[in-house]
């Protein structure tokens, strides 16, 4: 299947040549003419890479790139940011709000077309391990199965996705906020204590056959899957 991607740029010679080469290359192309609709476009349907433009009208590239982390669909979806912009500072807040490459402007088509195509070839192979382990915890995220120990655990849906979440940093402090906007997305209101609920049901789930707790209660701070956890 060939590639989708989406191109979020204003300017619109630069979106007529890019849309073009791309297409030449055999991609796929979508639209976006500044940062809401780039948010209503990868919401819709997620694209397999996107190229943002820093300086858009109405939702800054950046901004669109932070709040595309924050979203499970989008979250591991390579992101190559374009600018203006040359300075090193520039290129580090590029990258820390979870741009995968940065190219400034102007750039080399055929360069473009190389990274892009390096980026997916690494996310590729990265979906397709398509598995996440945790001491004695496996989760297939392509068959949407865990188990503990080699025995099948029922998960519901959010139940699973937490686990994912989790799964994905472990040892890592997850506030209730980061678990809201990762799991359920920033445009959905929930609850903060939504999460503890999840949280419960999860817990019961992974320790049902008397197996040792791996989530890991911060108070004030939020939850970790840990080793050792109490």
């Amino acid at each position: 299947m060939k590639p989708n991607v989406l191109i979020v740029e204003d300017e619109v010679s630069l979106m007529t040549m890019l849309r073009y080469n791309l297409e030449k290359e055999g991609f796929v192309v979508a639209e976006a003419r500044d940062g809401e609709e780039a948010l209503i476009a990868s919401d819709e349907s997620p694209p397999d890479a996107i190229i943002l433009d820093w300086m858009l009208p109405r939702i800054s590239g950046l901004e669109v790139c932070r709040q595309l982390r924050r979203k499970e669909a989008t979250r591991s979806v390579p992101i190559i940011i374009l600018t203006a912009r040359s300075e090193e500072r520039d290129k580090v807040r590029g990258l820390n709000v979870g741009a995968d490459d940065y190219m400034v402007k102007p750039f080399s088509m055929p360069e473009l077309v190389a990274r892009l195509q390096a980026l997916l070839r690494r996310s590729n192979r990265s979906q397709s391990k398509g598995r996440l382990t945790f001491d004695d915890i496996e989760l297939d995220m392509d068959t949407y199965r865990v188990s503990r120990g080699g025995e099948y655990i029922h998960l519901g849906p959010t139940e699973f996705r937490l686990l994912r979440y989790l799964m994905a940093r472990p040892g890592f402090v997850f506030s209730r906020e980061e678990l809201l906007n990762g799991v359920w997305g920033a445009d959905i209101y929930v609850e903060p204590r939504t999460v503890d609920v999840h949280i419960r049901r999860l817990r019961k789930a992974l320790n049902g056959q008397g197996s040792p707790d791996v989530i890991r209660t911060v108070r004030a701070a939020g939850y970790a899957i840990d080793k050792g956890a109490h």
